[in-house]
């Protein structure tokens, strides 16, 4: 696992230089646990995985309410005082977010994640645990 996140840094250093407004990403498990970081400081992304992890269980819920969704979420923006907020699904049990200032493009963020996703979605992957466990 040590590997595996340091491989995480180049790839996750190169979202944030190609978006420059960027200010933190985090990969995580749907369970909130952090996976890997860019950025800012590890309790803060320890607080923001954890909040996602409720985010995405609340837009599964809600997608769920869309007859025509086949239940997964795909991607949940928030524009707060300050900036933006993006999570991204991002493999099997696995979650991008980014942090990004309100001078974002918010269109580059996006498609830059998406691209992120597509190219390494394999690698962002956190398999099912039980007692801190993969199973």
């Amino acid at each position: 696992m040590i590997q595996q996140r340091a491989n995480f840094d180049w790839m996750l250093k190169e979202l944030a230089d190609g978006v420059p407004q960027t200010r933190q990403i985090v990969v995580l498990s749907a369970d909130g646990l952090r996976i890997a970081q860019y950025g800012g400081d590890p309790d803060a992304a320890d607080r923001i995985a954890a909040a996602c992890a409720g985010l995405q269980s609340l837009a599964v819920a809600v997608a769920h309410e869309i007859p025509e969704s086949d239940g997964r979420m795909r991607m949940v923006i928030i524009e707060v005082s300050g900036g933006f907020f993006y999570l991204m699904a991002a493999g099997a049990g696995a979650f991008l977010a980014v942090l990004a200032e309100e001078t974002v493009d918010a269109g580059l963020i996006g498609s830059r994640m998406r691209d992120l996703v597509v190219r390494i979605g394999a690698h962002l992957t956190s398999p099912p645990r039980r007692d801190g466990q993969p199973v």
